[in-house]
C-alpha cells in the first residue's frame, strides 16, 4: 500500500513558524514532533519549513507523502509508531538559494534552528572561531550566493535589516558546548566581513539561545522501511526511529519572547543551559564516542553489543565514576550516579541499532567537546584518566584508515586526509605523536599534556588489541 494511508493522517497545518537547516533524521525524531505537541497544546503557527544545504534525498523521499512521516519509537518491549505532519514544505539550497533566503527574511519566520553537525558551523574547533579560509565560507563572502549554514543566516538577517525587520531568534540544536553562543559568534564573526553595521544590529537585536537535546536516533536502514509498512500497513519511504527517552533544555531568550510553549510538553526552558549541557556531553557523548572506537576496533556492530561485554559494561562504569563525573557539575536536582545508570541502560536497549561506525563520524569535530574537556580539566586537578587516554588513542588508530585485521575504515571526517596523513608520516606509537600534532583538534599545550598517556595507551592497543586494553585498565 503506498502513501495515501500517510497522507490521509495529515490534518489542517499551522502556518510556517520557523525554519530548520539540516532537516535529516534526528530532528524529524525530536524536534519536530515536540514542536507539533506543543501546537497541540497551545496553538500557535509555528509549522516547520525544512531545509536540506546539500542533498534532495529527503526533500524527494518526504515530497510525494505530503511531508509526513513515521516516527517509530524502539522500546525494549516493542515499536510504537505515530505520524508527524508538521512539515510544511521543504527547500534545497543548492536549487534555489534565493528562496531560501526569501523564506528566512519572511516576517512569519520566528526561529531557525539547525542541525547541520559540528562540521556545519565552518569553525576551528580547537578555537570556537569562524574558520575564515573554510572553503565555503570563502564562497559565502565571495558575493556569489551562499553556501554555508552560517552564510545563509547572514544573508537572511541581512535582508531581514534592510526591510526594517526584527531578527529571527537562531536556534542552535546540535552537540557543542555552549552551541548557542558559539553559533553567536560565528555569525557575528561572518556578518563583520560582510557589514559592520549588520553585525553590530545583529549582536544587539539577535537572540541565540543555547540548548541541549538528547534522543538516540539511529539511521534509518532499508530493513527499517520495511518493518515499518508490515507495522502499519503502509509505505513511508522516510520514517525515523528513535528510542524512548527524550530531553530538551532551552534557554528562555527568544526574539520578542515568541516561540511555541514547549514548557506545557516537557521541554525544560532554563536562565542557562550550562551544566545540562555540560553533563550530556561528557557524560553520554564522551562515552558514546569511547565505546564507539573502542568498540569498532573490538569488532562490535551497535552500542548495544558493546555494553553487553563484561568488559566494557565496567569500563563505560569506571569512566563515569573515576573520570568523568568528578569533572562535571550536577544541574540542580540531579544526580550524576544515577543519570550513569540510566545511560547504560539505554545503551543496553537492543531495539537500538545505533552502528559504531556511525557515531564515530566526524571525530575531529566531536573529540574537543566530548572527551578532550574532560581530560583538560582532569590534568589541571591532578586527576589520572587512562580511559579516557585509551578512547584517544583508539580514536587516532580508527582515523589511520585500518582496522585490527587489517582491512580498511571508512573513514568520514572534515579532517580525514589530515589526519591519515599525519598517521602515515609515522610508525607504532609515533603515530599517536603525529595526529597530536594536527592543531585543528589539540591545542599545542594540550597535545604536550597528552603526549605520554595517549602514546602509551596507542602502543597497548597495538600490542593486544582494543578488548584486551580495555580490560587491563580493569
Amino acid at each position: 500500500m503506498h502513501a495515501e494511508r500517510l497522507t490521509a493522517a495529515i490534518t489542517n497545518r499551522p502556518g510556517v513558524g520557523i525554519v530548520h537547516l539540516g532537516l535529516g533524521a534526528f530532528f524529524r525524531a525530536f524536534g519536530v514532533p515536540w514542536i507539533a505537541e506543543a501546537m497541540r497544546a497551545s496553538g500557535g503557527d509555528w509549522g516547520v519549513l525544512g531545509v536540506s544545504l546539500r542533498s534532495p534525498t529527503v526533500r524527494n523521499a518526504l515530497q510525494p507523502q505530503g511531508f509526513a512521516y513515521t516516527a517509530v519509537e524502539l522500546g525494549p518491549d516493542g515499536e510504537t509508531p505515530v505520524v508527524v505532519d508538521t512539515i510544511e514544505t521543504m527547500l534545497v539550497a543548492t536549487e534555489d538559494p534565493d528562496a531560501l533566503v526569501a523564506a528566512m527574511a519572511d516576517p512569519a519566520v520566528k526561529i531557525v534552528s539547525l542541525t547541520v553537525t559540528e562540521k556545519g558551523y565552518c569553525h576551528n574547533p580547537a578555537t570556537g572561531r569562524l574558520d575564515l579560509d573554510h572553503a565555503d565560507i570563502r564562497i559565502d563572502l565571495s558575493g556569489e550566493v551562499p553556501k554555508s549554514a552560517p552564510g545563509f543566516i547572514v544573508r537572511a538577517l541581512q535582508a531581514r535589516k534592510a526591510a526594517g525587520r526584527a531578527p529571527f531568534t537562531v536556534l542552535s540544536c546540535d552537540n557543542l558546548p555552549n552551541n548557542g553562543r558559539l553559533t553567536r559568534g560565528v555569525i557575528l564573526d561572518l556578518a563583520r566581513e560582510v557589514d559592520p553595521g549588520l553585525a553590530d544590529w545583529i549582536e544587539a537585536e539577535g537572540r541565540f539561545p543555547s540548548t541541549m537535546v538528547d534522543r538516540i536516533v539511529p539511521a534509518t536502514k532499508p530493513e527499517d522501511i520495511a518493518r515499518v509498512e508490515e507495522l502499519t500497513g503502509y509505505h513511508d519511504a522516510a520514517p525515523v526511529m528513535h528510542e524512548p527517552f527524550r530531553q530538551w533544555v532551552i534557554e528562555d531568550d527568544f526574539v520578542g519572547g515568541e516561540r511555541p510553549d514547549l514548557g506545557a510538553v516537557g521541554v525544560q526552558m532554563v536562565a542557562d543551559v550550562t551544566p545540562f549541557e555540560h553533563m550530556k556531553l561528557r557524560m553520554l557523548n564522551g562515552t558514546h564516542s569511547s565505546l564507539a572506537y573502542l568498540g569498532y576496533l573490538a569488532g562490535y556492530e551497535t552500542i548495544s553489543q558493546v555494553a553487553a561485554d563484561p568488559v566494557f559494561e565496567g569500563f563505560v562504569k569506571r569512566l563515569w565514576q573515576d573520570e568523568i563525573i568528578p569533572a562535571v557539575a550536577a544541574p540542580p536536582g540531579v544526580s550524576l550516579s544515577t543519570y550513569a545508570g540510566e545511560l547504560f541502560t539505554r545503551y543496553c536497549n537492543p531495539a537500538i541499532r545505533h552502528r559504531t561506525w556511525q557515531i564515530a563520524m566526524d571525530g575531529s569535530q566531536k573529540l574537543p567537546q566530548r572527551i578532550l574537556s574532560t581530560l583538560e580539566d582532569n590534568l589541571a586537578a591532578g586527576r589520572q584518566c587512562p580511559g579516557l587516554m585509551l578512547a584517544v588513542a583508539a580514536w587516532m588508530r580508527y582515523v589511520g584508515g585500518i582496522d585490527e585485521k587489517g582491512a580498511p575504515i571508512d573513514v568520514q571526517d572534515p579532517l580525514a586526509e589530515t589526519l591519515r596523513e599525519a598517521s602515515d608520516s609515522a610508525r607504532g606509537a609515533d603515530k599517536a605523536r603525529a595526529i597530536l600534532m594536527v592543531r585543528e583538534v589539540f591545542r599545542p599545550e594540550l597535545a604536550e599534556a597528552l603526549m605520554p598517556g595517549v602514546t602509551a595507551a596507542y602502543e597497548r592497543l597495538l600490542a593486544v588489541g582494543a578488548r584486551k586494553a580495555v580490560e587491563e585498565l580493569q
